[in-house]
């Protein structure tokens, strides 16, 4: 039977993942077998920037802070896994998402977007989406478009009037 100092500091992890769970719009799964200390250390410095933090959690205590929220990652807490918890939404994505392109080891398995089950492939689909400040950006262009053309028009109107 295992002592109730152990059992205290288990049931402590379980809500500081499921505090995690709550405060995160993206969590991502993730086995990080193979590689380095300083890649790993790398892929943490860049999440932090992108306000996102990563944690190894036993999968036993994962499963359990999962199951209650009522989610469920079956086939996918076995072996060693990694969590990412992001407080934005697509910024973490991004990042793992590029990092995994760049080291093959690592292999994104699951997450959790805006409170749903996300598969690789709408993980990857959200990985796709300009960043908010592209999606601007390509907002502007399209307006500008609209003002260059009018500004166009009206100076041929005004050269048809002088004739």
């Amino acid at each position: 039977m295992a002592s109730s100092t152990v059992l205290e500091s288990k049931k402590e992890t379980v809500r500081e993942i499921l505090e995690q769970l709550k405060q995160s719009e993206s969590v991502i799964l993730f086995q990080y077998q193979g590689l380095t200390v300083s890649e790993i250390s790398d892929l943490r410095k860049k999440l932090r920037e992108a306000g996102a933090v990563v944690k190894v959690y036993k999968n036993t205590l994962l499963k359990r802070a999962l199951d209650e929220q009522n989610i469920s990652f079956e086939g996918f807490l076995e072996g060693p896994n990694a969590i990412l918890f992001g407080k934005n939404l697509l910024e973490p994505i991004k990042v793992i998402s590029d990092f995994a392109k760049d080291h093959e080891k690592l292999t994104i398995r699951v997450g959790i977007i805006s409170g749903n089950v996300a598969d690789l492939n709408t993980i990857k689909d959200y990985a796709s989406i300009p960043s908010y400040e592209g999606l601007l950006t390509m907002l502007c262009r399209g307006m500008m478009e609209h003002v260059n053309k009018l500004a166009i028009g009206l100076n041929q109107y005004a050269e048809n009037l002088e004739k």
